[in-house]
């Protein structure tokens, strides 16, 4: 099993949209991955722009709600990958080695349209990670 962490500053967009992406990818393909997301700081709530955006291509994100990062998650992850948003390593709540940054822009206070640009983003980089570590196995 291949264990994936998607750190943001709030967890309430990007890395939530990764996580759900990648987490229904590798349930279609049968893959032995399994995706995670937390934040630096963590969020209130979910971004509701991005689980519109998700909903729209059938994904749920019922049941999801910000994470606050955890040593035991950072240990827990083969991969982890930062959504693009300048994770200040001082105020990070666990330390953590970086495999890959998206620098995907934030989709907080977008609209629909900006945030479907940033959430078909994220699902082509899933897609790709996906790949990735397939060829690996």
């Amino acid at each position: 099993m291949t264990r994936v962490l998607f750190v943001c500053v709030h967890n309430a967009g990007r890395s939530q949209m990764a996580e759900a992406f990648l987490n229904a990818m590798a349930r279609e393909s049968g893959a032995p991955v399994e995706a995670q997301s937390a934040g630096t700081v963590s969020g209130k709530e979910l971004n509701p722009m991005a689980v519109a955006a998700m909903a729209e291509l059938g994904i749920s994100m019922e049941g999801h709600a910000p994470k606050l990062l955890t040593q035991p998650m950072a240990d827990a992850a083969d991969i982890t990958i930062s959504m693009g948003c300048g994770v200040d390593a001082e105020a990070c709540p666990a330390k953590f080695l970086l495999t890959e940054d998206w620098e995907l822009e934030d989709p907080a206070g977008q609209g629909l349209e900006s945030v479907r640009v940033i959430r078909d983003q994220i699902q082509t980089r899933c897609r790709e990670l996906l790949d990735r570590i397939a060829a690996q196995e």
